[in-house]
């Protein structure tokens, strides 16, 4: 039992940090004995659940605990959250809405609201696609810390190319996420699919993490205007933050 007591608050202390913290701090913060905290972290990191960034010496959260928040958005608190917050944003801009989840370098739909003659998207329920080409993925992952970026993206090896278009590199990516933060939300233009556009915006947690990132899609040939959705997207995005409990 007490391992496991530590195990699980090592977790949600992490959770908690806006960056991967030391094991001194860990255990100092926690209490639990420093070669205790480091036994429980390489177990961790051997299951995903952290990862270890050897150039600062810090622990942070690992693709594996992404997948158990994944977890919870499948059994539908979330999505029934989210699901009259996306119908009313597609209303409002006359586009389709989505709602997403991060899962490992993936984003998974867990809420799609198609527009009226608007033609029908890939983002269906249950789909998951490379975050690193979409407006939800890009949304949540400039709202991660940068150290957790690199985990997630080492090398080009972990860049899955649709169309031809989007990061291939992490410097790419890093420059694209620079723009999100510095203008509020993510675009995408023709990345998933030739010929749709998207602006994404992240919904943040208690902590202040991407616990989700709302989305609409519409035509690149329609005269739909971009700064317009994203005001929308943004006021749908801080609506489901609020009601998670969210900043």
């Amino acid at each position: 039992m007490p391992a496991a007591d530590h195990t699980l608050r090592i977790l949600s202390f992490l959770a908690r940090q806006r960056g991967p913290a030391a094991a001194h701090a860990i255990a100092t913060q926690l209490g639990i004995p420093r070669s205790t905290v480091y036994h429980l972290l390489r177990t961790l990191a051997a299951h995903g659940f952290v990862v270890h960034v050897p150039t600062e010496r810090r622990w942070g959260l690992g693709t594996a605990a992404f997948e158990l928040a994944g977890g919870y958005a499948r059994q539908q608190p979330l999505a029934r959250l989210g699901r009259p917050i996306v119908a009313a944003l597609a209303d409002r801009a006359g586009e389709s809405a989505h709602l997403a989840v991060m899962t490992g370098r993936d984003v998974l739909y867990i809420v799609e609201e198609r527009a009226p003659r608007r033609p029908a998207l890939v983002t269906d329920v249950g789909v998951r696609l490379p975050a690193h080409l979409t407006a939800t993925g890009r949304a949540m992952l400039a709202a991660l810390p940068r150290e957790q970026v690199r985990a997630l993206y080492p090398d080009a090896s972990a860049f899955a190319d649709r169309t031809g278009r989007g990061p291939a590199s992490p410097r790419e990516l890093r420059e694209i996420l620079r723009e999100v933060r510095a203008r509020g939300h993510a675009v995408e233009d023709g990345e998933v699919t030739l010929g749709l556009r998207s602006v994404g915006v992240a919904v943040r947690d208690h902590a202040g993490w991407p616990a989700a990132a709302i989305a609409v899609t519409w035509p690149d040939d329609s005269d739909t205007d971009a700064d317009r959705v994203a005001g929308l997207a943004g006021d749908a995005a801080l609506e489901l933050s609020h009601r998670i409990g969210g900043r």
